[in-house]
Order: C-alpha cells, then structure tokens, then sequence
C-alpha cells in the first residue's frame, strides 16, 4: 500500500525545519482521502517531550473529548473554533491562544473551517528516567 505522506521519521527528522503554515494547511485540505469527523491532521514537528500538529477543519469538524498526559498550547491560526474544556465552552476565533493544563477533558468544534495549531508539551514519565 502506498503511503499518502512521507514517513514521520524522514520527514521530521532534518535538525532544523521551516513551515509556510498557509502551505502545510492547503496541502492537507488538499488530501484525497475524506476527513475523519471533518479534520484532518498531520505532526508538523517532534522533538523529545515536544509535539507541533497542524489541524484543519471543515465547518462541523469535531474532535471528539479526549486529554492529554501534557500541557497543551492551541493556537486558532483561522476560522472559528469551539473548545470545550471541563464542560465550559469557549469560542475562539483567529489569534486565539489557549493553554491547558495537563489531563484536563476538552473537545473541539469547528463553527467555521478553521485551522489550528497545537502545542504537546509531554510530561515526563517513569519510563522516560535514566
């Protein structure tokens, strides 16, 4: 089967790596696959504890509620977005910044197409000692 994206290892793997954002996001928009739930994702950048994914969403596009096991950054690059953190809802539109502390339940609704820009910052793990 033939892969819709380079390997992540190849493609993250250059010690220094620049994004035209507006680029990356058409690119994906531009998939041929569907999207799942109305989005579609890719890792952007991984460096250690450190994760960058770009996100698009069609209007409608939900991320259903999950957590995370690090702080999250979620930057609304365009669009409208609803985030619901806790069971509060907060509408963010373009330059949005939010951050979350690590484990808090939160989901993601695209009142608009919309793209974002997250941020893991993973916390360390008893795996993860010397």
């Amino acid at each position: 089967m033939e892969r819709l994206r380079q390997h992540p290892e190849d493609r993250l793997a250059a010690p220094v790596q620049v994004m035209d954002l507006a680029a990356a996001a058409a690119k994906l928009r531009g998939e041929p696959h569907a999207p799942v739930s109305g989005h579609r994702q890719i890792v952007l950048m991984r460096h250690g504890p450190v994760t960058v994914i770009l996100l698009v969403f069609d209007a409608g596009g939900l991320l259903k509620e999950h957590q995370a096991d690090g702080v999250l950054t979620i930057q609304v690059l365009s669009g409208r977005l609803q985030i619901v953190v806790d069971e509060v809802a907060h509408e963010m539109a373009s330059g949005a910044l939010m951050e979350l502390a690590p484990g808090l339940p939160h989901s993601v609704l695209a009142l608009a197409p919309s793209e974002l820009l997250l941020t893991v910052h993973r916390l360390p793990t008893e795996e993860d000692a010397p």
